[in-house]
């Protein structure tokens, strides 16, 4: 089966454009964004080497990311809906997080046959403002269903830390302040790497009336190749990473308050190397490289707590959006029509409670 007879909801897409603006690259795409070569040689001179093997590329990360690009990432397949999660607003000192919220809700969906579903931002909960800036966000959208805020912080110097600590799911602050979100009806997206899974585990035993999803299956870096300066290195290691993976997440998936989104797999992160080939990987690669995580996560979590999100543009070096949804209906579908219709469109639905047509 290729082809789905219902309309996919997305809930995880990123939206940016650094034209126009607060970006870490503003300044850069200004000056020389009529010259990418250039300007991919400059990024590459003042970025962390981290970030950049992160990336991947840097074409996409310093290009606008806008509806009308994710509706031709997705042809010929029939989105209805999609939920933009946060995309590390440059702006992100107090109130200055709202400001993406503010951006969001007046992108132009409709004129691409897209419905923005829900908006999840993001705040600090160590923030002493943190339940303020959450109520600036439910004022500035009405779609405004909940947060992230990454922790993915790696042993390994080599690989991009998104947060500005170790254990931040942890942090006596950060506790204090994530019980504003059940009092709020908000979820929380989790976004770590797989060496953190523990404290996910442990954040959701101390919140069980919050609904928490993890992003990406916990982005087991380096399981499909060596990544930053000693992960994945060698077979042996990536087994262990894989082992790991999986005793981790099964522990998480025994909290019933958490889900799971089926994405990210593609980026460099885990180990891919397609975009050094020049090509994207096939519908054949991906099954075969992913399956054994799908039907893991799927065995853990069952089929009501997971959902299918693109992440797109962030796998974008690897793979093409049409492609990666053609892959997972392929390792979905045996799983049978009712649960490829939970996966693709119900599960996410019911998490960021869209409203939706049945």
């Amino acid at each position: 089966m290729t082809r789905l007879d219902f309309a996919i909801i997305d809930p995880h897409i990123h939206q940016w454009d650094p034209y126009h603006t607060p970006h870490s690259a503003a300044l850069l795409v200004k000056a020389l964004g009529k010259y990418p070569r250039v300007m991919d040689r400059m990024v590459r001179l003042v970025k962390p080497k981290p970030l950049l093997d992160s990336l991947g590329l840097t074409e996409y990360a310093l290009n606008p990311y806008l509806p009308e690009h994710y509706q031709a990432d997705t042809s010929p397949f029939s989105v209805e809906s999609v939920v933009h999660v946060e995309a590390n607003w440059h702006h992100h000192k107090g109130f200055g997080v709202v400001e993406e919220t503010d951006w969001i809700q007046q992108l132009d969906f409709k004129a691409q046959g897209l419905k923005l579903g829900a908006i999840v931002a993001t705040a600090d909960p160590r923030d002493r403002k943190f339940k303020d800036i959450l109520q600036a966000h439910q004022q500035a959208s009405p779609i405004f269903r909940g947060i992230r805020k990454m922790a993915a912080w790696h042993q390994d110097s080599g690989v991009y830390r998104w947060c500005d600590q170790p254990h931040l799911y942890q942090n006596k602050s950060f506790l204090k302040g994530f019980e504003q979100l059940a009092k709020l009806d908000l979820s929380f997206d989790a976004w770590c790497y797989s060496t953190e899974l523990a404290e996910i585990t442990s954040l959701a035993k101390q919140f069980p009336e919050t609904r928490i999803v993890l992003d990406h299956l916990a982005t087991p870096v380096g399981l499909f190749g060596a990544v930053g300066k000693k992960t994945g290195i060698t077979q042996s290691q990536r087994d262990v990473i894989f082992k790991q993976w999986q005793q981790d997440l099964a522990r998480l998936a025994e909290q019933k308050n958490v889900h799971t989104k089926i994405s990210g797999l593609m980026m460099p992160v885990l180990g891919h190397r397609f975009y050094q080939q020049d090509r994207t990987a096939s519908i054949a690669e991906m099954v075969h490289l992913l399956s054994p995580m799908i039907q893991h996560a799927i065995a853990v979590f069952g089929t009501e707590r997971i959902m299918f999100a693109s992440n797109f543009p962030m796998d974008k070096p690897n793979a093409r959006l049409n492609d990666l949804i053609h892959a997972y209906i392929q390792m979905l579908s045996p799983y049978g029509d009712q649960a490829l219709h939970a996966m693709f469109r119900q599960n996410a639905a019911n998490f960021y409670q869209l409203q939706i047509e049945s």
